[in-house]
C-alpha cells in the first residue's frame, strides 16, 4: 500500500516527529511504501478560494508552489496519514494550510484509508482536531479509519508509545 503522512511539525526532532518515524518504520517493516512530508519545509500557502481547480484549472491549483510536489503523491496514495502537534485545539497552520489544498483534487483518487498522529503537552485539547478528521477525512472523502494515536506530556517520545505506533504501522493491510 502506498502511504502518504503529512507531518505538520515545525520541530524536525520532536514529539510528533518521533511518533511518524516510529508509525512509518512499523509500515516500512509490513512492506508498505511510505512517503513523509514534513509540510513545514514546504512553501504552502493557504487555498485563495479563487475555484480555478474546479473551472478552467480541471483540478490543478492555481498557486505554483510545493504544494505541486504533494498532489501526485495524494493521487497516489492509498492511505493518508494526517500527523501534528495540537497548536490551540487543532492543527499546525502549515498543515492546516496543504489540508485545505487537497480542495482542488476535491476526492484523491485512490485513497481509501486514513490514521492521524498528534501530540501535545497536555490531555483533552484534541476536539478541534478530532473532528476535522472525522468529519472532513473519514465522512466526507469515505475512508477507513485505521486508528488515532495521541501522546501528551510524558508519553511523548516514551518507549512505550512509539512502541505502539510501529506496531499499529506493522499491522497495516
Amino acid at each position: 500500500m502506498k502511504i502518504l503522512i503529512l507531518n505538520g511539525s515545525p520541530r524536525p526532532k520532536g514529539n510528533t516527529a518521533a511518533m511518524v518515524a516510529a508509525y512509518a518504520d512499523g509500515a516500512r517493516e509490513a512492506g508498505h511504501e511510505v512517503t513523509v512530508i514534513d509540510v513545514c519545509k514546504k512553501r504552502i500557502a493557504g487555498c485563495l478560494a479563487c475555484e480555478y481547480c474546479h473551472t478552467k484549472g480541471e483540478g490543478k491549483c492555481v498557486q505554483q508552489d510545493d504544494m505541486q510536489e504533494v498532489y501526485p503523491l495524494l493521487e497516489e496514495a492509498e492511505m493518508l496519514v494526517l500527523a501534528s502537534p495540537v497548536y490551540y485545539h487543532s492543527f499546525t497552520g502549515q498543515l492546516q494550510c496543504a489540508i485545505h489544498r487537497i480542495y482542488a483534487l476535491d476526492k484523491p483518487k485512490n485513497l481509501k484509508k486514513a490514521a492521524l498522529i498528534l501530540s501535545s503537552g497536555s490531555n483533552h485539547v484534541y476536539c478541534g482536531a478530532f473532528y476535522e478528521y472525522q468529519q472532513s477525512f473519514l465522512n466526507y472523502l469515505h475512508l477507513e479509519d485505521m486508528g488515532i494515536f495521541t501522546a501528551y506530556g510524558k508519553e511523548n517520545k516514551s518507549d512505550e508509545k512509539l512502541a505502539e505506533l510501529r506496531e499499529a504501522g506493522r499491522k497495516l493491510q
